[in-house]
Protein backbone atom coordinates (compact mmCIF):
# COMPACT_ATOMS: atom_id res chain seq x y z
CA UNK A 1 0.00 0.00 0.00
CA UNK A 2 1.56 3.34 -1.21
CA UNK A 3 1.82 5.83 1.94
CA UNK A 4 0.41 8.90 1.35
CA UNK A 5 1.43 11.78 3.18
CA UNK A 6 -0.99 12.24 6.89
CA UNK A 7 -1.83 15.57 8.63
CA UNK A 8 -0.74 14.59 12.25
CA UNK A 9 -2.38 16.43 14.54
CA UNK A 10 0.56 16.69 16.70
CA UNK A 11 3.81 16.22 14.43
CA UNK A 12 6.27 16.82 17.41
CA UNK A 13 4.89 13.82 18.90
CA UNK A 14 5.05 11.69 15.78
CA UNK A 15 9.06 12.67 16.01
CA UNK A 16 8.70 11.90 19.33
CA UNK A 17 7.81 8.94 19.26
CA UNK A 18 10.25 7.88 16.75
CA UNK A 19 12.56 8.94 18.78
CA UNK A 20 11.63 7.09 21.75
CA UNK A 21 11.47 3.50 19.96
CA UNK A 22 15.41 4.81 19.16
CA UNK A 23 16.27 5.77 21.84
CA UNK A 24 14.81 2.29 23.49
CA UNK A 25 17.15 0.24 20.99
CA UNK A 26 20.32 2.17 22.71
CA UNK A 27 19.77 0.76 25.92
CA UNK A 28 18.40 -2.83 25.67
CA UNK A 29 20.14 -5.81 24.18
CA UNK A 30 21.27 -9.39 23.07
CA UNK A 31 21.44 -12.00 19.84
CA UNK A 32 20.90 -12.37 15.93
CA UNK A 33 22.01 -14.17 12.89
CA UNK A 34 20.32 -12.34 9.83
CA UNK A 35 20.63 -8.65 9.17
CA UNK A 36 17.28 -6.70 8.36
CA UNK A 37 17.39 -4.95 5.51
CA UNK A 38 14.06 -2.68 5.62
CA UNK A 39 12.75 -1.38 8.35
CA UNK A 40 8.50 -0.97 8.10
CA UNK A 41 6.36 2.04 9.74
CA UNK A 42 3.19 1.44 10.31
CA UNK A 43 0.03 3.45 11.45
CA UNK A 44 -2.85 1.99 12.24
CA UNK A 45 -3.79 -0.05 8.29
CA UNK A 46 -0.67 2.68 6.64
CA UNK A 47 2.43 1.35 5.86
CA UNK A 48 5.48 1.78 4.00
CA UNK A 49 8.79 0.37 4.25
CA UNK A 50 12.36 1.90 4.16
CA UNK A 51 15.99 0.58 3.02
CA UNK A 52 18.28 0.16 5.56
CA UNK A 53 20.65 0.89 3.04
CA UNK A 54 18.89 4.68 2.78
CA UNK A 55 19.31 5.01 6.45
CA UNK A 56 22.81 3.83 6.27
CA UNK A 57 23.76 6.20 3.47
CA UNK A 58 22.19 9.04 5.27
CA UNK A 59 23.82 8.57 8.14
CA UNK A 60 27.64 8.17 6.33
CA UNK A 61 27.40 11.51 3.86
CA UNK A 62 23.71 13.13 4.43
CA UNK A 63 22.21 11.91 1.42
CA UNK A 64 18.17 11.57 1.36
CA UNK A 65 17.67 9.28 -1.56
CA UNK A 66 13.21 8.89 -2.70
CA UNK A 67 12.82 6.38 0.27
CA UNK A 68 13.81 8.51 3.13
CA UNK A 69 12.68 12.18 1.58
CA UNK A 70 9.02 10.68 2.29
CA UNK A 71 10.14 10.61 5.83
CA UNK A 72 12.56 13.60 6.12
CA UNK A 73 9.22 15.81 5.11
CA UNK A 74 7.75 15.55 8.45
CA UNK A 75 10.86 16.75 9.96
CA UNK A 76 13.25 19.97 9.90
CA UNK A 77 16.62 20.31 9.23
CA UNK A 78 17.30 20.35 13.31
CA UNK A 79 15.49 17.43 13.55
CA UNK A 80 17.06 15.49 10.45
CA UNK A 81 20.11 16.49 12.01
CA UNK A 82 19.34 15.13 15.30
CA UNK A 83 18.45 11.57 13.10
CA UNK A 84 21.84 11.30 11.31
CA UNK A 85 23.33 11.64 15.09
CA UNK A 86 20.98 9.19 16.86
CA UNK A 87 21.77 6.75 14.02
CA UNK A 88 25.44 6.93 14.46
CA UNK A 89 25.54 7.87 18.71
CA UNK A 90 27.43 5.47 20.10
CA UNK A 91 26.33 3.76 23.45
CA UNK A 92 29.89 2.99 25.43
CA UNK A 93 28.56 0.05 26.64
CA UNK A 94 30.33 -3.19 26.05
CA UNK A 95 28.99 -6.35 25.04
CA UNK A 96 28.95 -8.82 28.65
CA UNK A 97 27.56 -5.43 30.63
CA UNK A 98 24.64 -5.40 27.94
CA UNK A 99 23.56 -9.15 27.84
CA UNK A 100 24.30 -9.49 31.74
CA UNK A 101 21.41 -6.50 32.11
CA UNK A 102 18.97 -7.51 29.17
CA UNK A 103 18.56 -11.30 31.51
CA UNK A 104 17.12 -9.37 34.50
CA UNK A 105 14.28 -9.07 35.47
CA UNK A 106 14.90 -5.26 35.10
CA UNK A 107 15.94 -5.49 31.53
CA UNK A 108 13.44 -8.56 30.68
CA UNK A 109 10.79 -5.88 31.69
CA UNK A 110 12.22 -3.25 29.50
CA UNK A 111 12.51 -5.47 26.20
CA UNK A 112 8.90 -6.13 26.61
CA UNK A 113 8.16 -2.81 26.96
CA UNK A 114 9.99 -2.02 23.78
CA UNK A 115 8.31 -5.04 22.20
CA UNK A 116 5.16 -3.36 21.71
CA UNK A 117 6.79 -0.56 19.48
CA UNK A 118 10.24 -2.78 17.60
CA UNK A 119 8.42 -6.06 16.25
CA UNK A 120 9.65 -8.17 13.56
CA UNK A 121 7.85 -8.16 10.01
CA UNK A 122 5.99 -10.88 10.76
CA UNK A 123 4.51 -9.19 13.80
CA UNK A 124 5.05 -11.08 16.82
CA UNK A 125 6.48 -9.63 19.97
CA UNK A 126 9.34 -8.61 19.46
CA UNK A 127 11.05 -9.21 22.90
CA UNK A 128 14.01 -11.54 21.91
CA UNK A 129 14.98 -10.23 19.14
CA UNK A 130 15.49 -6.85 19.93
CA UNK A 131 17.83 -8.28 23.12
CA UNK A 132 19.51 -10.68 19.77
CA UNK A 133 20.11 -7.45 17.54
CA UNK A 134 20.91 -5.57 21.27
CA UNK A 135 23.43 -8.10 22.23
CA UNK A 136 24.95 -8.51 18.17
CA UNK A 137 25.21 -4.66 18.00
CA UNK A 138 27.51 -4.40 21.03
CA UNK A 139 29.66 -7.53 19.60
CA UNK A 140 30.31 -5.64 17.08
CA UNK A 141 33.86 -3.50 16.39
CA UNK A 142 31.28 -0.34 15.63
CA UNK A 143 29.97 -0.82 18.80
CA UNK A 144 26.53 -0.43 19.88
CA UNK A 145 24.70 1.90 17.45
CA UNK A 146 21.34 2.26 16.25
CA UNK A 147 22.39 1.35 12.69
CA UNK A 148 24.24 -1.67 14.21
CA UNK A 149 21.29 -2.48 15.79
CA UNK A 150 19.35 -2.44 12.41
CA UNK A 151 22.02 -4.66 11.11
CA UNK A 152 21.99 -7.19 13.48
CA UNK A 153 18.34 -7.17 13.55
CA UNK A 154 17.65 -11.46 13.55
CA UNK A 155 14.60 -11.07 10.51
CA UNK A 156 14.80 -9.51 7.05
CA UNK A 157 12.20 -7.01 8.42
CA UNK A 158 11.62 -4.71 11.46
CA UNK A 159 8.21 -2.94 12.45
CA UNK A 160 8.27 0.02 13.72
CA UNK A 161 4.34 0.79 15.32
CA UNK A 162 4.15 4.35 15.10
CA UNK A 163 1.00 4.25 16.60
CA UNK A 164 1.97 2.64 19.76
CA UNK A 165 4.90 4.52 20.19
CA UNK A 166 3.20 7.28 19.45
CA UNK A 167 0.60 6.28 22.62
CA UNK A 168 3.72 5.96 24.59
CA UNK A 169 5.40 9.43 23.68
CA UNK A 170 1.89 10.82 24.80
CA UNK A 171 2.03 9.23 27.83
CA UNK A 172 5.38 10.52 28.73
CA UNK A 173 4.17 14.01 27.85
CA UNK A 174 1.61 13.54 30.39
CA UNK A 175 4.04 12.83 33.05
CA UNK A 176 5.85 15.80 31.93
CA UNK A 177 3.17 18.16 32.11
CA UNK A 178 2.19 16.78 35.34
CA UNK A 179 5.38 17.63 36.96
CA UNK A 180 5.23 20.88 35.94
CA UNK A 181 1.85 21.23 37.51
CA UNK A 182 3.40 19.91 40.67
CA UNK A 183 6.40 21.85 40.40
CA UNK A 184 3.94 24.98 40.31
CA UNK A 185 1.99 23.82 43.53
CA UNK A 186 5.22 23.46 45.65
CA UNK A 187 6.74 26.97 44.25
CA UNK A 188 2.87 28.80 45.60
CA UNK A 189 3.00 26.80 48.56
CA UNK A 190 6.83 28.28 49.14
CA UNK A 191 5.69 31.64 48.49
CA UNK A 192 2.38 31.23 50.69
CA UNK A 193 4.96 30.09 53.62
CA UNK A 194 7.66 32.24 52.90
CA UNK A 195 5.18 35.38 53.09
CA UNK A 196 4.14 34.50 56.71
CA UNK A 197 7.67 33.81 58.03
CA UNK A 198 9.35 36.68 59.72
CA UNK A 199 13.34 35.40 59.95
CA UNK A 200 15.82 37.34 60.08
CA UNK A 201 18.01 35.61 57.46
CA UNK A 202 21.31 38.37 57.88
CA UNK A 203 21.27 36.96 60.94
CA UNK A 204 21.78 33.08 60.44
CA UNK A 205 24.97 31.49 59.20
CA UNK A 206 25.85 30.10 56.12
CA UNK A 207 25.81 25.91 56.92
CA UNK A 208 27.13 25.31 53.76
CA UNK A 209 30.47 26.38 54.83
CA UNK A 210 31.96 23.75 57.23
CA UNK A 211 31.90 23.37 60.91
CA UNK A 212 34.13 24.13 63.93
CA UNK A 213 35.23 20.29 64.48
CA UNK A 214 38.27 18.54 62.87
CA UNK A 215 37.48 14.77 62.28
CA UNK A 216 38.80 11.23 62.41
CA UNK A 217 37.55 8.37 59.93
CA UNK A 218 37.79 4.81 61.23
CA UNK A 219 36.96 1.93 58.75
CA UNK A 220 35.18 -0.99 60.53
CA UNK A 221 34.83 -4.33 58.90
CA UNK A 222 31.48 -5.72 60.54
CA UNK A 223 30.04 -9.29 60.21
CA UNK A 224 26.63 -10.85 60.84
CA UNK A 225 27.27 -14.51 61.02
CA UNK A 226 23.22 -14.57 60.85
CA UNK A 227 22.42 -13.32 57.50
CA UNK A 228 23.70 -14.56 54.41
CA UNK A 229 27.08 -13.56 52.14
CA UNK A 230 26.39 -12.21 48.99
CA UNK A 231 28.63 -10.65 46.37
CA UNK A 232 30.39 -8.13 48.63
CA UNK A 233 33.45 -5.84 48.27
CA UNK A 234 36.68 -5.70 49.83
CA UNK A 235 36.43 -3.85 53.39
CA UNK A 236 38.71 -0.63 52.48
CA UNK A 237 40.56 0.24 55.86
CA UNK A 238 43.04 -1.94 58.16
CA UNK A 239 40.60 -2.67 60.94
CA UNK A 240 40.18 -6.51 60.43
CA UNK A 241 36.86 -7.49 60.53
CA UNK A 242 34.87 -7.20 63.87
CA UNK A 243 31.95 -10.41 64.69
CA UNK A 244 30.06 -9.51 67.48
CA UNK A 245 26.66 -10.79 68.94
CA UNK A 246 24.37 -10.25 66.02
CA UNK A 247 20.37 -9.37 66.36
CA UNK A 248 18.46 -12.55 65.43
CA UNK A 249 18.60 -14.38 62.30
CA UNK A 250 16.13 -12.78 60.03
CA UNK A 251 17.17 -14.27 56.81
CA UNK A 252 19.02 -18.11 55.58
CA UNK A 253 22.15 -18.24 57.75
CA UNK A 254 25.57 -19.44 56.50
CA UNK A 255 28.91 -19.46 58.23
CA UNK A 256 30.62 -17.07 56.16
CA UNK A 257 27.46 -13.85 57.10
CA UNK A 258 26.99 -10.31 55.85
CA UNK A 259 30.13 -8.67 55.22
CA UNK A 260 29.01 -4.94 56.27
CA UNK A 261 32.10 -2.08 56.13
CA UNK A 262 31.34 0.70 57.73
CA UNK A 263 32.83 4.36 57.64
CA UNK A 264 32.86 5.90 61.37
CA UNK A 265 33.51 9.60 61.35
CA UNK A 266 34.31 11.02 64.76
CA UNK A 267 34.39 14.86 65.61
CA UNK A 268 37.56 15.62 67.67
CA UNK A 269 36.79 17.60 70.82
CA UNK A 270 38.70 19.29 72.21
CA UNK A 271 37.80 19.13 75.96
CA UNK A 272 35.82 16.15 76.92
CA UNK A 273 32.13 17.10 77.22
CA UNK A 274 29.85 15.61 79.45
CA UNK A 275 26.62 15.68 76.33
CA UNK A 276 27.11 12.21 74.11
CA UNK A 277 27.96 13.34 70.67
CA UNK A 278 24.51 12.29 68.12
CA UNK A 279 24.55 10.01 65.68
CA UNK A 280 23.99 10.33 62.35
CA UNK A 281 23.50 7.03 59.58
CA UNK A 282 23.89 7.52 55.78
CA UNK A 283 22.54 4.74 53.35
CA UNK A 284 23.73 5.13 49.94
CA UNK A 285 21.56 4.33 46.74
CA UNK A 286 21.66 1.30 44.10
CA UNK A 287 24.99 0.82 42.55
CA UNK A 288 26.41 3.39 45.01
CA UNK A 289 28.69 3.22 47.72
CA UNK A 290 29.96 4.44 51.13
CA UNK A 291 32.01 7.43 49.40
CA UNK A 292 29.54 8.89 47.43
CA UNK A 293 28.52 10.68 50.84
CA UNK A 294 31.89 11.45 51.98
CA UNK A 295 31.68 14.63 51.58
CA UNK A 296 28.59 15.08 53.93
CA UNK A 297 29.46 13.01 56.29
CA UNK A 298 32.79 15.28 57.11
CA UNK A 299 30.42 18.21 56.88
CA UNK A 300 28.29 16.75 59.86
CA UNK A 301 31.06 15.57 61.66
CA UNK A 302 32.28 19.31 61.39
CA UNK A 303 29.47 20.29 62.88
CA UNK A 304 29.62 17.53 65.76
CA UNK A 305 27.84 14.45 64.52
CA UNK A 306 29.11 11.14 64.57
CA UNK A 307 28.46 9.63 61.47
CA UNK A 308 28.41 5.87 60.36
CA UNK A 309 28.11 5.05 56.77
CA UNK A 310 27.74 1.28 56.12
CA UNK A 311 28.23 -0.35 52.79
CA UNK A 312 24.70 -2.27 51.69
CA UNK A 313 26.45 -5.18 50.13
CA UNK A 314 23.53 -6.87 48.03
CA UNK A 315 22.46 -3.41 46.13
CA UNK A 316 25.92 -1.53 45.77
CA UNK A 317 28.72 -0.67 43.22
CA UNK A 318 30.13 -4.10 43.48
CA UNK A 319 27.20 -5.77 43.24
CA UNK A 320 26.71 -3.82 39.84
CA UNK A 321 30.04 -5.06 38.87
CA UNK A 322 29.08 -8.52 39.55
CA UNK A 323 26.22 -8.38 37.56
CA UNK A 324 28.61 -7.56 34.86
CA UNK A 325 31.32 -10.43 35.46
CA UNK A 326 28.41 -12.74 35.51
CA UNK A 327 28.73 -13.68 38.98
CA UNK A 328 25.20 -11.89 39.82
CA UNK A 329 21.76 -12.69 38.33
CA UNK A 330 20.47 -9.02 39.23
CA UNK A 331 20.89 -5.68 39.85
CA UNK A 332 19.46 -6.45 43.68
CA UNK A 333 17.88 -9.20 44.86
CA UNK A 334 14.14 -8.90 46.48
CA UNK A 335 15.86 -9.62 50.17
CA UNK A 336 17.55 -6.37 49.82
CA UNK A 337 14.53 -4.79 50.68
CA UNK A 338 14.91 -6.63 54.57
CA UNK A 339 18.30 -6.45 54.55
CA UNK A 340 19.33 -2.83 53.95
CA UNK A 341 16.66 -1.90 56.76
CA UNK A 342 18.69 -4.49 58.79
CA UNK A 343 22.26 -3.20 58.40
CA UNK A 344 21.22 -0.49 59.87
CA UNK A 345 19.64 -2.25 63.30
CA UNK A 346 23.15 -3.84 63.09
CA UNK A 347 25.64 -1.24 62.55
CA UNK A 348 24.50 1.03 64.93
CA UNK A 349 24.41 -2.64 67.95
CA UNK A 350 27.76 -3.64 66.95
CA UNK A 351 28.83 0.30 66.49
CA UNK A 352 27.18 0.82 70.16
CA UNK A 353 28.85 -2.45 71.16
CA UNK A 354 32.22 -1.44 70.39
CA UNK A 355 32.12 2.23 72.02
CA UNK A 356 30.85 0.90 74.87
CA UNK A 357 34.10 -1.60 75.27
CA UNK A 358 36.48 0.88 74.07
CA UNK A 359 37.92 3.26 77.14
CA UNK A 360 38.21 6.49 74.97
CA UNK A 361 34.72 6.28 73.41
CA UNK A 362 32.35 5.25 76.02
CA UNK A 363 29.73 7.67 76.54
CA UNK A 364 30.76 9.83 73.94
CA UNK A 365 27.68 8.61 71.34
CA UNK A 366 24.13 9.04 72.01
CA UNK A 367 23.03 6.25 70.37
CA UNK A 368 19.45 6.96 71.81
CA UNK A 369 18.95 9.60 69.51
CA UNK A 370 20.04 8.50 65.89
CA UNK A 371 19.57 10.08 62.48
CA UNK A 372 19.18 8.49 59.15
CA UNK A 373 20.07 9.60 55.67
CA UNK A 374 19.42 7.95 52.48
CA UNK A 375 18.93 8.29 48.76
CA UNK A 376 16.89 6.12 46.12
CA UNK A 377 17.12 2.45 47.72
CA UNK A 378 18.49 4.57 50.67
CA UNK A 379 15.54 7.03 51.13
CA UNK A 380 13.23 4.10 51.38
CA UNK A 381 15.60 2.45 53.82
CA UNK A 382 15.52 5.20 55.77
CA UNK A 383 11.85 5.49 55.90
CA UNK A 384 11.53 2.15 56.76
CA UNK A 385 13.67 1.93 60.03
CA UNK A 386 11.46 5.18 60.95
CA UNK A 387 8.62 3.14 60.70
CA UNK A 388 7.00 2.49 57.35
CA UNK A 389 6.55 -1.24 56.67
CA UNK A 390 6.70 -2.77 53.38
CA UNK A 391 3.12 -2.72 52.19
CA UNK A 392 2.39 -6.19 50.14
CA UNK A 393 -1.43 -4.81 49.47
CA UNK A 394 0.04 -1.87 47.62
CA UNK A 395 2.82 -4.22 45.97
CA UNK A 396 0.06 -6.11 44.17
CA UNK A 397 -1.73 -3.02 43.04
CA UNK A 398 1.05 -0.77 42.10
CA UNK A 399 2.87 -3.54 40.07
CA UNK A 400 -0.46 -4.91 38.23
CA UNK A 401 0.98 -2.91 34.93
CA UNK A 402 4.41 -3.17 35.10
CA UNK A 403 5.12 -3.39 30.92
CA UNK A 404 3.90 -0.64 30.69
CA UNK A 405 5.12 2.01 33.56
CA UNK A 406 7.43 4.95 32.96
CA UNK A 407 8.32 4.76 36.26
CA UNK A 408 11.34 2.91 36.03
CA UNK A 409 11.90 2.88 39.95
CA UNK A 410 9.04 0.50 39.50
CA UNK A 411 11.70 -2.30 38.45
CA UNK A 412 12.88 -2.32 41.42
CA UNK A 413 10.64 -1.80 43.91
CA UNK A 414 8.21 -4.55 42.27
CA UNK A 415 10.82 -6.95 43.06
CA UNK A 416 9.73 -6.85 46.65
CA UNK A 417 6.92 -8.77 45.48
CA UNK A 418 8.51 -11.89 46.50
CA UNK A 419 9.87 -11.54 49.69
CA UNK A 420 9.17 -14.65 51.65
CA UNK A 421 6.69 -13.59 54.17
CA UNK A 422 6.28 -12.62 56.71
CA UNK A 423 8.78 -9.78 56.88
CA UNK A 424 10.78 -8.94 59.88
CA UNK A 425 9.69 -5.86 62.10
CA UNK A 426 12.34 -3.09 60.05
CA UNK A 427 11.41 -0.13 62.54
CA UNK A 428 14.39 0.96 64.90
CA UNK A 429 13.29 2.84 67.84
CA UNK A 430 16.79 4.87 67.93
CA UNK A 431 16.11 6.52 64.78
CA UNK A 432 14.46 9.98 65.88
CA UNK A 433 14.81 11.86 62.89
CA UNK A 434 15.46 10.80 58.82
CA UNK A 435 15.74 12.15 55.28
CA UNK A 436 15.27 10.82 51.99
CA UNK A 437 16.63 11.76 49.30
CA UNK A 438 14.89 10.81 45.56
CA UNK A 439 13.00 7.95 47.99
CA UNK A 440 11.40 4.98 46.37
CA UNK A 441 7.92 4.58 47.80
CA UNK A 442 4.86 5.05 45.60
CA UNK A 443 4.52 0.75 45.52
CA UNK A 444 6.91 -0.73 47.94
CA UNK A 445 5.13 1.79 50.72
CA UNK A 446 2.09 3.85 49.86
CA UNK A 447 -0.12 5.87 51.77
CA UNK A 448 -1.02 3.78 54.28
CA UNK A 449 3.10 2.98 55.07
CA UNK A 450 3.71 6.50 55.03
CA UNK A 451 1.43 7.47 57.10
CA UNK A 452 2.91 5.34 59.94
CA UNK A 453 5.81 7.51 60.02
CA UNK A 454 6.00 9.48 63.51
CA UNK A 455 9.20 10.90 63.39
CA UNK A 456 10.00 13.92 62.12
CA UNK A 457 10.91 13.40 58.04
CA UNK A 458 12.05 15.64 55.32
CA UNK A 459 11.83 14.52 51.36
CA UNK A 460 14.30 15.76 48.99
CA UNK A 461 13.24 15.96 45.15
CA UNK A 462 14.26 17.15 41.70
CA UNK A 463 11.45 17.66 39.62
CA UNK A 464 14.06 16.25 36.64
CA UNK A 465 14.28 12.57 38.25
CA UNK A 466 13.57 10.53 35.62
CA UNK A 467 14.43 7.23 37.54
CA UNK A 468 12.05 8.08 40.12
CA UNK A 469 9.83 10.32 39.40
CA UNK A 470 8.88 13.30 41.47
CA UNK A 471 5.69 13.61 41.76
CA UNK A 472 4.81 9.99 42.23
CA UNK A 473 7.66 9.15 44.47
CA UNK A 474 8.12 11.82 46.36
CA UNK A 475 5.49 14.82 45.83
CA UNK A 476 2.46 12.98 46.20
CA UNK A 477 4.17 10.64 48.57
CA UNK A 478 5.07 13.57 51.15
CA UNK A 479 1.19 14.50 51.07
CA UNK A 480 0.65 11.04 52.70
CA UNK A 481 2.89 12.02 55.63
CA UNK A 482 0.96 12.62 59.20
CA UNK A 483 4.12 13.47 61.18
CA UNK A 484 3.82 17.21 62.64
CA UNK A 485 7.68 17.94 61.48
CA UNK A 486 7.59 17.51 57.99
CA UNK A 487 9.49 18.95 55.37
CA UNK A 488 9.73 18.76 50.93
CA UNK A 489 13.04 19.97 49.45
CA UNK A 490 12.54 20.43 45.76
CA UNK A 491 15.73 20.95 43.88
CA UNK A 492 14.29 22.70 40.44
CA UNK A 493 16.27 20.84 37.58
CA UNK A 494 17.46 18.02 39.87
CA UNK A 495 18.12 14.73 38.69
CA UNK A 496 18.16 11.80 40.66
CA UNK A 497 21.61 11.76 40.69
CA UNK A 498 22.20 15.63 41.94
CA UNK A 499 23.43 14.90 45.52
CA UNK A 500 25.89 12.12 44.71
CA UNK A 501 29.66 13.02 44.96
CA UNK A 502 31.65 10.71 42.48
CA UNK A 503 33.01 7.67 43.95
CA UNK A 504 36.27 6.31 45.12
CA UNK A 505 35.17 2.50 44.40
CA UNK A 506 37.08 0.70 41.21
CA UNK A 507 33.73 -0.64 41.06
CA UNK A 508 31.78 2.22 40.13
CA UNK A 509 30.71 2.96 36.67
CA UNK A 510 30.80 6.87 36.01
CA UNK A 511 27.78 8.83 34.81
CA UNK A 512 27.46 10.94 32.14
CA UNK A 513 27.01 14.77 32.99
CA UNK A 514 23.93 14.76 30.88
CA UNK A 515 22.75 12.27 33.32
CA UNK A 516 23.52 13.70 36.68
CA UNK A 517 22.10 17.22 35.72
CA UNK A 518 23.22 20.79 36.22
CA UNK A 519 25.58 22.13 38.93
CA UNK A 520 26.29 18.82 40.89
CA UNK A 521 28.27 20.61 43.46
CA UNK A 522 25.39 23.08 44.30
CA UNK A 523 23.17 20.55 45.24
CA UNK A 524 25.63 18.51 47.60
CA UNK A 525 25.67 22.51 49.13
CA UNK A 526 22.25 22.53 49.35
CA UNK A 527 22.58 19.04 51.08
CA UNK A 528 24.94 19.95 53.64
CA UNK A 529 23.21 23.17 55.08
CA UNK A 530 19.97 21.18 55.18
CA UNK A 531 21.19 18.27 56.80
CA UNK A 532 22.83 20.26 59.59
CA UNK A 533 20.12 21.61 59.97
CA UNK A 534 17.26 19.45 60.39
CA UNK A 535 19.92 16.48 62.52
CA UNK A 536 20.81 19.91 64.78
CA UNK A 537 17.24 20.85 65.34
CA UNK A 538 15.90 16.74 65.65
CA UNK A 539 18.69 14.77 66.56
CA UNK A 540 20.55 17.15 68.96
CA UNK A 541 17.86 18.92 70.28
CA UNK A 542 18.97 22.71 69.36
CA UNK A 543 16.02 24.31 68.38
CA UNK A 544 17.55 27.46 67.15
CA UNK A 545 18.82 25.78 64.27
CA UNK A 546 14.74 25.45 62.72
CA UNK A 547 14.87 28.93 61.28
CA UNK A 548 17.41 27.49 58.82
CA UNK A 549 14.38 24.97 58.01
CA UNK A 550 12.20 27.17 56.24
CA UNK A 551 11.25 28.86 53.02
CA UNK A 552 12.98 31.91 53.74
CA UNK A 553 16.68 30.24 54.45
CA UNK A 554 15.86 28.17 51.12
CA UNK A 555 15.06 30.97 49.15
CA UNK A 556 18.28 33.03 50.12
CA UNK A 557 20.96 30.40 49.40
CA UNK A 558 19.42 29.41 46.49
CA UNK A 559 21.59 29.87 43.35
CA UNK A 560 20.30 30.19 39.74
CA UNK A 561 20.99 27.05 37.58
CA UNK A 562 19.88 24.96 40.59
CA UNK A 563 17.26 26.88 42.32
CA UNK A 564 15.82 25.04 45.63
CA UNK A 565 12.32 25.42 47.34
CA UNK A 566 11.61 24.23 51.09
CA UNK A 567 7.86 23.98 52.40
CA UNK A 568 6.49 21.92 55.23
CA UNK A 569 2.57 21.79 54.34
CA UNK A 570 1.02 19.97 51.35
CA UNK A 571 -2.03 18.82 51.64
CA UNK A 572 -3.61 16.02 49.19
CA UNK A 573 -6.53 17.71 48.02
CA UNK A 574 -4.02 20.80 47.11
CA UNK A 575 -1.72 18.80 45.07
CA UNK A 576 -5.11 17.07 43.50
CA UNK A 577 -6.93 20.41 42.44
CA UNK A 578 -3.14 21.94 41.15
CA UNK A 579 -2.54 19.20 38.88
CA UNK A 580 -5.72 19.36 38.07
CA UNK A 581 -6.00 23.41 37.01
CA UNK A 582 -4.42 22.92 33.19
CA UNK A 583 -4.34 26.88 33.24
CA UNK A 584 -2.16 27.15 35.93
CA UNK A 585 1.48 28.96 34.64
CA UNK A 586 4.63 26.80 35.20
CA UNK A 587 6.97 29.36 36.41
CA UNK A 588 10.70 29.21 38.02
CA UNK A 589 11.99 31.04 41.06
CA UNK A 590 15.32 32.58 41.47
CA UNK A 591 17.08 33.51 43.89
CA UNK A 592 17.11 36.68 45.63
Amino acid sequence: MKLTKPAPRHPHLFWAGLALSAFGWLVATPASVRAADRVYVSYGILERSIPVSSLEAYAKDGTIDDDLAVYAQYGDAKQLKLLKSALVARAEIDLVTVAQFLYTPQGEVLLKRLGQVIQPESRDSGFKAIRAALILAAADPDGLTLLNVLRRFPTRGLRIDVERSLQIAASLQQLVNQAKQATTVVLQAAQQEQAAETIAINQLADLRQRGPFTWQKRTLALVDPTRSAVINPKPSGTVPPIELTAPPALLSETAKGRSVPVDLYLPNQQTQSTTPMPVVVISHGLGSDRTTFAYLAIHLASYGFAVLVPEHPGSNAARLQALINGTASEVSEPAEFVNRPLDITFVLNQVENLVNTTPNLRGRLNFQQVGVLGQSFGGYTALVVAGAPINRQQLQAGCQNLENTLNLSLLLQCRAIDLPQPEPVLQDSRVKAVIAINPITSAVLGQASMSQINVPTMMVTGNADTIAPALPEQIQPFTWLTTTDRYLVMLQGGTHFSTLDSSSSKDSLPLPQEVVGPSPAIARRYTDALAVAFFQTYIANKPTYRSYLSASYSDAISEFSLPLTLIRTLAADQLAQGLADTTSAITTRSPK
